[in-house]
């Protein structure tokens, strides 16, 4: 008979699937700016952004108003590597005039408490900071602030509705100034609610809670959600606990078709009808006014009691939760069902016993059933935001139903490993989570704002000042004058090489050319096929050869035999070994030029060191080395830097273009600059290109006061130390190489991975410029950002993940804006050689840093625009200027060579 009386009252998988299903869109709604006015799960940021991480320690005092008593709380949390905390709380009882008289009083009640007992804990004197947990819905825009949005539970107080209760509590604090401190002049560091306390206490003792529940006289959950997907709050980077309020879940008739007569009939008779519907179907205020309703129908209809309705039965709130919880005690039998009953002046059978033990098993199966089906939502939310197949976690739970209910909690749990069989979901019971909570909360806001400090200080040095910037640009182009001039070159840091590349292509070259490109790890070797005139055109075909580092530092012999040999299986894989072709030598290492084919190294970057080369020409090296292979000859035109090549390709599409500039693994500008300003080279007339190798700016220490510890260390640890310092803050080869002791540095300040610096932490060059890229781009989630550190054998937990790419941030972005700098020298120079008011020039531009970094460019170009406002500079994008480059360079010495001859 019950079973078919409260046949509505079971629920099926099937229809907990759906209520699930519900719960996630409400969530969405929630969360999303444009819904979240019309959603009745309000999804409250509670501006809590990390969960603790066991090195929280000191001491804390917290207060907590929302259940039936007050209690204010001294908590010390110890790093002693254990995690050991230790709680002392004082109970004081709420009195109904409190709870349903004005906001003053109130207040006032809670600073009068806590002044006691500080009194008897004897802490008047101590400066402590104060956690304040408020179990109610609020609004907060800040960690220290909340606007109440409503009351729930038994709580009705005038005049705090939609003002700020943090502000109304240091009133209240404020009147007894003279009596005690708190830490910050009487300050409240962190505003929680009792769900988030309770989920930041469990997640003390285990660090893969991420959810809180309450289960008591209210009932709510909260979770860390992905900032991305909170619209409310600006910014996308980390978590945020997310406070759901999922009591007010149904307000808008979402539940309407599973609520029952007897849920519509408690509601009506409620403090609040019409809200927090959700909560009036499971929250234990609710729960025993539920039974009693059921009863009364009941015995109406003469199925209990014979009939006879008592004055308990029509008397509201008599039968109460600890009833229930007491009637379904199985293992005791029928008895404490009698007993309850008969001292309500109820006089059960046996069978009426059975009845009501029947009645409150299926009302609290229920309450289980649908907090499991929103909870289900929850832990499918967040192993979706994971992108997880499988995911591991544990929820902090706290309140009297599911502590003192016989049966609550193992139903809860079966019907959510039922619903979510993809989640491992561990139960953690809280201990004293909203007192605790609240000091957790304030310990860890304590912790990041100690954290932020020292992570400012670690990268304000890499923050570069206008002015600063300024300076740079001033002190480049005084070297670039130096380099120029016949008394200072030899002692310029930065070399302003001659090229004798005196013009840039103009449409007529044309014929087949070979280019070998030599400047990293890999070498290539190129045929290249121009043609003029109306189909203008140029098609390559190249191949790839590896270096091995054995090759790299060895003698310089080997090095060029290894070229030639190269060079022989590109020739026997074209079919063109007998020709006796022109080629452009790409070489992009510092070179001085006596003549377009004559190139004597200065010295090795980029981690070459092969023997015997410094000081000799490379054009005879390789003369030499194919006349000691004897298998084919070649003319050897021009021998190339990449820079230059750069140019010459975007120069031919663009005749504007007379500037090159390479950020990758290396970095260097060139530029056609007028003969006349050349001291180093005989002749006034017409221009002729200068390979800057900027990268050695700095070399005499002029820019020693913007380099910081980390890149003194990584000078240190390269093959060069002292030399190429400017390429060492700009150039890809370098950036991770600083990003990896920043973070070397962070850690060992506890500020990172735990404290515990990895082997692979240790490893010099693991941490490759793409991997900077990867992690900057604005596409990547924090999860991303955790796997690719994970590759990099660093177990990072989200709140590392936000430091490293803020590391990555911070260093690229100075690169690029020196880089800028360099350039808005260069720029400025060229408007001045013109003697233009205003200049309109392109820059070619290559390498990996520009290309493929998700801010460089940009940076760079706005740096220049800042600090050259008088030059309009486009920014080209060069095709394979070191190919390509080469061949259009011998091309065009070729053509001069010939209009020369004639």
């Amino acid at each position: 008979q019950v079973d078919r009386y409260l046949y509505h009252m079971r629920l099926s998988d099937d229809v907990l699937l759906d209520v699930m299903a519900r719960f996630q869109a409400e969530m969405v709604k929630g969360l999303g700016r444009d819904t979240n006015p019309t959603a009745t799960v309000k999804m409250l940021p509670s501006f809590v952004r990390s969960l603790p991480d066991g090195s929280e320690k000191g001491e804390f005092l917290a207060v907590d108003l929302g259940g039936s008593q007050f209690r204010a709380h001294q908590v010390k949390v110890f790093d002693d590597g254990k995690q050991s905390s230790q709680l002392e709380s004082k109970f004081y009882p709420t009195p109904k005039e409190v709870v349903q008289g004005n906001g003053v009083e109130l207040f006032d009640y809670v600073a009068d408490c806590l002044l006691d007992f500080m009194e008897t804990k004897n802490l008047k004197h101590k400066k402590l900071p104060l956690g304040f947990t408020f179990s109610f819905p609020c609004k907060q825009t800040k960690l220290e602030e909340g606007v109440l949005l409503a009351w729930t539970k038994h709580f009705k107080v005038r005049g705090v509705q939609d003002t700020d209760v943090v502000n109304s509590l240091r009133k209240a604090l404020q009147k007894h100034k003279a009596s005690f401190v708190l830490a910050g002049d009487l300050d409240v560091l962190a505003l929680v609610n009792d769900t988030v306390g309770t989920m930041m206490t469990c997640g003390y003792d285990d660090q893969r809670c991420e959810v809180g529940l309450i289960i008591g006289t209210g009932t709510n959950a909260c979770y860390m959600e992905e900032m991305r997907h909170i619209d409310l709050v600006e910014g996308d980077e980390g978590r945020m606990c997310i406070n759901t309020e999922w009591g007010a879940f149904g307000d808008d008739g979402a539940l309407d078709d599973l609520r029952t007569e007897f849920d519509r009939e408690l509601d009506l008779g409620s403090l609040n009808p019409g809200k927090q519907l959700f909560e009036k179907m499971i929250s234990s205020l609710h729960l025993g006014e539920l039974v009693r309703l059921i009863l009364l129908k009941m015995t109406k209809e003469g199925l209990l009691f014979n009939g006879k309705v008592s004055t308990a039965l029509l008397t509201k709130g008599k039968i109460e939760m600890k009833h229930v919880s007491a009637m379904e005690k199985y293992k005791e039998g029928l008895s404490n069902t009698k007993e309850i009953l008969t001292e309500l002046n109820l006089f059960p059978s046996e069978e009426d016993c059975i009845a009501v033990q029947h009645v409150c098993t299926i009302v609290s199966f229920r309450s289980a059933n649908l907090c499991a089906a929103a909870l289900a939502a929850i832990l499918t939310r967040l192993r979706e935001n994971k992108k997880l197949l499988r995911m591991r976690t544990t929820v902090g739970i706290d309140g009297g139903l599911y502590k003192t209910h016989p049966q609550y909690a193992k139903r809860l749990h079966k019907v959510v490993r039922r619903l979510v069989p993809n989640c491992d979901v561990r139960f953690l019971l809280s201990v004293s989570g909203s007192g605790k909570g609240a000091a957790m909360v304030t310990a860890v806001a304590y912790r990041l704002a100690a954290q932020r400090k020292q992570i400012d200080a670690t990268l304000t040095p890499f923050l570069l000042s206008l002015e600063t910037l300024r300076e740079v640009k001033n002190k480049m182009r005084t070297e670039l004058e130096y380099g120029l001039k016949r008394e200072t070159q030899a002692s310029a840091s930065v070399k302003m090489l001659p090229t004798y590349v005196c013009g840039t292509p103009d449409g007529t070259e044309k014929g087949k050319f070979l280019a070998l490109d030599l400047g990293g790890t890999n070498f290539r070797v190129l045929l290249v096929k121009i043609k003029s005139g109306r189909r203008r055109s140029v098609q390559m075909y190249n191949k790839i050869f590896a270096i091995p580092l054995e090759i790299m530092q060895g003698t310089g012999e080997e090095l060029f035999d290894h070229i030639v040999q190269c060079i022989a299986d590109f020739l026997e894989y074209m079919g063109i070994k007998g020709a006796r072709l022109p080629l452009g030598f790409t070489f992009s290492f510092p070179c001085r030029q006596a003549s377009i084919d004559k190139g004597t190294l200065v010295g090795w970057t980029k981690g070459f060191k092969a023997t015997d080369c410094e000081g000799e020409d490379v054009v005879d090296m390789l003369r030499e080395a194919i006349r000691r292979r004897n298998e084919f000859d070649l003319d050897i035109v021009a021998v190339v830097n990449d820079t230059v090549g750069t140019m010459m390709t975007c120069g031919y599409e663009d005749p504007n273009c007379e500037i090159g500039l390479i950020a990758g693994t290396g970095s260097n500008v060139c530029y056609m600059e007028d003969m006349k300003n050349i001291e180093i080279v005989e002749g006034n007339e017409g221009k002729m290109c200068i390979n800057t190798e900027w990268g050695g700016f700095g070399d005499n220490g002029c820019i020693d006061n913007i380099r910081t510890k980390y890149d003194k260390e990584v000078d240190e640890g390269s093959l060069n130390p002292g030399k190429q310092r400017y390429e060492k803050m700009t150039s890809g080869m370098y950036l991770g190489e600083i990003v990896r002791q920043i973070l070397i540095d962070l850690t060992k300040q506890g500020l990172l991975f735990r404290g515990q610096i990895s082997e692979s932490l240790r490893k010099r060059g693991i941490f490759e410029t793409k991997f900077l890229s990867q992690i900057e781009s604005d596409r990547l989630a924090l999860l991303q950002v955790r796997r690719i550190l994970q590759q990099l054998g660093l177990d990072s937990t989200c709140d590392d993940s936000i430091i490293v790419k803020e590391v990555c941030g911070a260093v690229s972005k100075r690169a690029a804006q020196l880089c800028g700098a360099g350039l808005a020298a260069i720029v400025e120079k060229k408007r001045e050689n013109r003697g233009v008011e205003h200049l309109q020039i392109t820059v070619g531009v290559d390498g990996t840093l520009y290309k493929l970094h998700p801010h460089f460019s940009r940076v760079l170009q706005e740096t220049v625009k800042e600090l050259a406002p008088q030059c309009d500079v486009t920014f080209m994008l060069s095709e394979d200027g070191s190919g390509k480059g080469a061949a259009l360079i011998t091309a065009v010495a070729k053509r001069l060579h010939n209009v020369g001859q004639k």
